[in-house]
């Protein structure tokens, strides 16, 4: 029997083998073409922004402020999702996890990017290795404060003061593992001094304590201290950032004081998981950056107490390779871990 059968004077049509046999075929066909139909038309829905920390706080004021503003050049949704526990463990990790299809990003910063890298030896997630920066938008100094009753106004003074009494001094964190503790000990530590760590359960505890006289020193943000200097119930000792912060000028730098040589900024941004597709990061990045560089944007950051950012991808990488290495040394070498 011939493979065509005909019907009248009608044309041949195909046997069941050969109809069976084009099915594989046709469905693979119509497979890739809809696959590059999704990420040539990304974004087709909501894209969902992680921040490992709870509402209120730095990550989740940039966020928010990142997403709002994004999802109008993107045409969709941008919805903050707050996933917090374990510091910031959690949400990152889920983060890092996600399908990497440019619908999860994250809100990235020194706290889980770059400390938690020094803190756990078994940490779940690479930041170097689980993700791609789309982009880095503002950055955030810490300035030490001491308690008014101290008889000394600078650094110098105060790590001379600390190696004449040792263990006589104290100094707040917002809990163990936070910039402010690491920040804290790594400076101790370089500077060779014996300051005795007291973590509180966040900083309005620590604050309550340092106003009370009942603890010495406090590293915070630079836009949270700013209140406290300004009616003259603090003393502001010296600013982490490489150069004075313009809300606390008269404030010098650590680098400034000749104790110790150390910087360090709370940048914040938005990071993508690893394998996410190269045309849909450039999507991203391209957004983020004009988002990031409107002067509205920049405004608020400012206000904020912030520094805006301006910087590529390829030094946004660079950026955060220096500060896993640099600050996994320091933290190391003052002895700090979280497991």
């Amino acid at each position: 029997m011939n493979a065509l059968f005909t019907r009248g004077d009608g044309p041949a049509l195909p046997s069941r083998r050969q109809l069976l046999a084009t099915v594989p075929c046709v469905a693979l066909a119509s497979m890739v073409p809809g696959a590059a139909w999704a990420q040539a038309n990304y974004p087709n829905r909501p894209i969902r922004v992680i921040v490992p920390q709870p509402p209120g706080g730095g990550f989740d004021f940039v966020g928010r402020a990142l997403a709002d503003r994004l999802a109008t050049p993107l045409g969709q949704a941008v919805v903050v999702e707050n996933r917090t526990g374990s510091g910031t463990l959690v949400g990152t990790d889920a983060a890092a996890k996600a399908a990497p299809d440019g619908y999860t990003l994250l809100t990235g910063s020194v706290s889980n990017m770059v400390l938690n890298m020094g803190l756990y030896k078994n940490l779940p997630y690479d930041s170097l290795k689980d993700f791609e920066p789309v982009g880095l938008a503002v950055s955030y100094s810490y300035t030490l404060l001491a308690r008014n009753g101290l008889p000394f106004n600078n650094l110098a003074e105060l790590v001379a003061h600390a190696k004449a009494n040792p263990g006589k001094l104290t100094y707040a964190s917002a809990g163990n593992g936070s910039g402010q503790h690491v920040l804290a000990a790594a400076l101790w530590n370089q500077a060779g001094v014996d300051i005795v760590h007291v973590p509180y359960r966040g900083a309005q505890a620590a604050y309550a304590d340092l106003l009370g006289d009942r603890v010495d020193l406090f590293f915070d943000l630079t836009p949270t201290t700013r209140a406290h200097v300004e009616t003259g119930k603090l003393k502001a000792i010296a600013v982490s950032s490489a150069a004075r912060n313009p809300m606390q000028a008269s404030v010098p730098t650590i680098n400034e004081s000749g104790v110790v040589k150390l910087d360090l900024e709370s940048w914040f941004g938005y990071f993508a998981p690893s394998k996410t597709p190269p045309d849909v990061l450039e999507r991203l990045r391209t957004e983020l950056a004009k988002v990031i560089a409107s002067p509205e944007l920049m405004e608020t950051f400012r206000k904020a107490g912030g520094t805006p950012m301006s910087i590529g991808v390829a030094d946004a990488k660079a950026m955060l390779a220096r500060d896993v290495q640099r600050w996994t040394g320091l933290i190391r070498a003052a002895n700090i871990s979280l497991d």
